[in-house]
C-alpha cells in the first residue's frame, strides 16, 4: 500500500464514479491502455508527476500504471486539487498521492518533495511537470547541496522576500543535513522531464541557455494537441464555467477585456463572445 496524504478518503467512491465517466471523454488514453497495456512499455519505470490532481489527471495516472509504471503524484497548484479525485487514486494503494485543496505554501512544497522521493530508488526516471516547480526544486536542491559540500553553508530563508522561494529555502535547509546528496542523486536518476505550461517552458529555456539544465526536457506546451485543443477549446469550456461558479453573474451584456493574443487568449475571447459579452 503506497503512502499518501489527501484530505478525505471518504470521497473515494464519488471520485471513482467521476473517473468512470471521464474515461468516456478521454478515448486517446483508453486506446493507449488497450493497445500498449499487454506489452507493458513502462514496466519498472518510476514516473513522478506535479500536475493538477483532477479527475482527468487521475485517468492519466491509471493509464501510466496500466502501461507498467510506478507512479507518485502531487498537485502543481495549492487550490486545483479535486479531493475526490485524490482520494480515488490513493484508495487503490498503488500510487502515492500528496495533494489536497487549500494547501499552504509550506505544505505545497512538502508535497512536492514527497512526490519526488521514491522509496528504494534515488529518484524518478521520468518527471511530469506543470509550471516547472518540481524541476526547480530538484535543480535548487542540487545547487545548495553542492554549496553545503563545499563550505558547509545552508540555505538562508531570510535571504529572500519572495514567500514561495522562502519556503523552498526552508525545505532545503531542513533536508540537506539529513541527506546531503538527495537532490543530486535525484537529478542524476532523472532521464527527462515533460513540461506542460508556457511558464515552465520559459524556465527550462532559460536554464538550457545558461547550460544549467540537468536533464533533457520535452516541451509539451507547444505540441498541437496542447496548443490547438487544450489552450483554445479547453479555455472556451472552462473560462465561462469558472467565472459563473465564482461570481454567479450573467456574462451576457457585460464588457470583457482579454489581455493576450495567444491560443489561450483566443479561446477566452471566443468563449466570452459566445456567452454574450462585448469583448
Amino acid at each position: 500500500m503506497a503512502e499518501s496524504k489527501v484530505k478525505d478518503m471518504g470521497l473515494a467512491e464519488f471520485g471513482r464514479k467521476e473517473l468512470d465517466l471521464a474515461e468516456h471523454e478521454m478515448p486517446g488514453l483508453m486506446a493507449a491502455r488497450k493497445e500498449y497495456g499487454p506489452a507493458q512499455p513502462l514496466k519498472g519505470l518510476n514516473v513522478n508527476g506535479s500536475l493538477h490532481m483532477t479527475i482527468q489527471t487521475a485517468v492519466l495516472i491509471e493509464t501510466l500504471e496500466a502501461l507498467g509504471a510506478k507512479v507518485r503524484w502531487c498537485s502543481c497548484n495549492i487550490f486545483s486539487t479535486q479531493d475526490h479525485a485524490a482520494a480515488a487514486i490513493a484508495k487503490r494503494g498503488t500510487c502515492a498521492v500528496f495533494a489536497w485543496k487549500g494547501e499552504t505554501l509550506p505544505e505545497y512544497w512538502w508535497c512536492t518533495e514527497q512526490m519526488m522521493t521514491v522509496p528504494g530508488a534515488d529518484g524518478c526516471d521520468q518527471l511530469v511537470d506543470d509550471g516547472g516547480d518540481a524541476t526547480l526544486l530538484m535543480h535548487k536542491g542540487k545547487e545548495y547541496e553542492e554549496k553545503f559540500a563545499k563550505d558547509g553553508s545552508l540555505p538562508d530563508p531570510n535571504s529572500t522576500t519572495n514567500p514561495e522561494f522562502k519556503c523552498i529555502l526552508q525545505l532545503l535547509k531542513d533536508s540537506i543535513p539529513a541527506d546531503k546528496t538527495k537532490f543530486t542523486r535525484m537529478a542524476k536518476a532523472c532521464k527527462g522531464v515533460s513540461e506542460e505550461t508556457t511558464t515552465g517552458v520559459h524556465r527550462l529555456r532559460e536554464m538550457a541557455a545558461k547550460g544549467e539544465l540537468l536533464f533533457p526536457a520535452i516541451n509539451v506546451n507547444d505540441c498541437v494537441t496542447k496548443s490547438k485543443f487544450d489552450n483554445v477549446y479547453g479555455c472556451r469550456h472552462s473560462l465561462p464555467d469558472g467565472i459563473m461558479r465564482a461570481t454567479d453573474v450573467m456574462i451576457g451584456g457585460k464588457r470583457a477585456l482579454v489581455a493576450g493574443y495567444g491560443d489561450v487568449g483566443k479561446g477566452c475571447a471566443f468563449a466570452l463572445r459566445g456567452a454574450g459579452a462585448r469583448v
